[in-house]
């Protein structure tokens, strides 16, 4: 495809960014309805949904799809990610994420590497030879099990050396080395299985080299990316090695991408980076967007990417000392177009029915028009989560926290 509206191979910042939101799935009309083809449709163009468990506003791996697509019904992703008989499993594909059962074949490699550094080797797994023995009895004769009744049958058992400490620590190794796979959730809680008892046999019977595997996770990177450098391919599967970019000089070679440069995106002593192009990447004029980003989302979880597409310098204070916050617990990006303009904390305050703005903030810009933006996005967000409005909490912090104050006064009569 002919590189129309890159000069001489490179692109200005602004195209770059859209280039990187049209393929996350940004820009795109909005369906009337958003339902299971949809969804499927999302995670199949971004490959992963990351998992957190923080809940103070909603928890992360719904939030993709609500920036992307709209309001949605929940229950709907829970049939593709919680269902045991639904496409979805999980691993750790960037972080702990939602993946197709399908592509565990990509991961073996990543397993086997788990297992040479924590496994027969290794002094806690020789110690608890009899805790990973008694696991695999569990799960051959019961079949998946949730934490909780894994929990429950551990603490039968009698000794002073057997806690349900020791149980999670195994299962969870089990599931690195790919010994054990998880079948849904049940309440948020994981159901481990083994992992003949959750795959199905197509998937467990393939057979992927590493190079083939790393290969195919970087092309995937590549069209979720739409352009970047190889540290932002790479992180989008948490690749490191020599491997990445051998794959990246094959995917060169083979015409998926193309080397291009980006203005401004510099490295050490302001020497250009290096970046590629995929070849079917859509290079929109502008992009219409207005969405909340969760903490984890593709677009900003690379922080280094963020700062060099966006401008947008991110760090997320969960583990922050209160004192410490400067812009919230929580905070999330909130993206107009194809700029992030700012931040807010959001906390869906069931109790009082409305969700409450905590602190909200400005990067260098318009915090009026950013205000008058973001209050029907609120209002959306609100309906979506069922509250019935928004406020901004008593005392919120930052710049953007006032002037929502103001332009919700305002909309209050017809906006809800």
């Amino acid at each position: 495809m002919p590189l129309r509206s890159i000069r001489g191979r490179t692109a200005l910042p602004a195209l770059a960014r859209r280039i990187a939101l049209a393929a996350q799935g940004f820009g795109r009309p909005r369906p009337a309805v958003v339902g299971t083809r949809q969804l499927n449709g999302l995670i199949d163009r971004i490959n992963l949904l990351q998992i957190d468990s923080v809940n103070v506003f909603e928890r992360s791996h719904y939030l993709p799809a609500f920036a992307r697509l709209g309001a949605y019904d929940r229950t709907l992703l829970d049939r593709l990610t919680f269902d045991a008989r639904g496409p979805h499993t999980e691993y750790w594909a960037h972080e702990a994420a939602f993946v197709r059962k399908e592509d565990w074949s990509l991961f073996r490699w990543r397993m086997r590497q788990y297992r040479e550094r924590y496994g027969t080797g290794n002094a806690w797994f020789a110690a608890h030879d009899s805790t990973l023995s008694w696991l695999r009895s569990e799960l051959a004769a019961k079949g998946p099990l949730a934490a909780g009744e894994i929990e429950h049958d551990a603490n039968r058992r009698s000794g002073p050396w057997w806690g349900w400490s020791e149980v999670k620590r195994a299962l969870e190794r089990m599931f690195l080395f790919g010994e054990v796979a998880i079948a849904g959730r049940t309440r948020f809680q994981r159901r481990y299985g083994l992992v003949e008892d959750v795959l199905p046999a197509s998937v467990l019977d393939r057979t992927v080299s590493d190079a083939d595997a790393i290969r195919e996770l970087m092309r995937r990177s590549a069209v979720a990316h739409g352009i970047g450098t190889l540290r932002d391919f790479a992180d989008y599967y948490r690749l490191k090695g020599p491997a990445v970019a051998v794959a990246m000089q094959e995917l060169e070679d083979a015409g998926e991408v193309v080397p291009v440069q980006v203005a401004g995106w510099t490295g050490a002593g302001d020497r250009p980076v290096k970046a590629w192009l995929h070849r079917d990447a859509r290079r929109p004029r502008s992009i219409d967007a207005a969405a909340l980003l969760s903490p984890f989302d593709p677009v900003v979880w690379f922080r280094d990417r963020a700062l060099r597409t966006f401008g947008f310098h991110y760090r997320i204070e969960i583990y922050t000392p209160a004192p410490q916050r400067v812009y919230g617990y929580y905070s999330l990006p909130i993206l107009l177009d194809d700029e992030l303009v700012g931040r807010i904390d959001l906390k869906s305050d069931r109790q009082a029915g409305v969700l409450r703005v905590q602190s909200a903030w400005t990067e260098a810009g318009d915090g009026g028009r950013v205000a008058e933006r973001l209050v029907p996005l609120l209002g959306e967000t609100a309906a979506w989560q069922g509250l019935g409005g928004v406020e901004v909490a008593e005392g919120a912090r930052g710049d953007l926290a006032p002037m929502l104050a103001a332009e919700l006064a305002l909309a209050a009569p017809t906006a809800f």
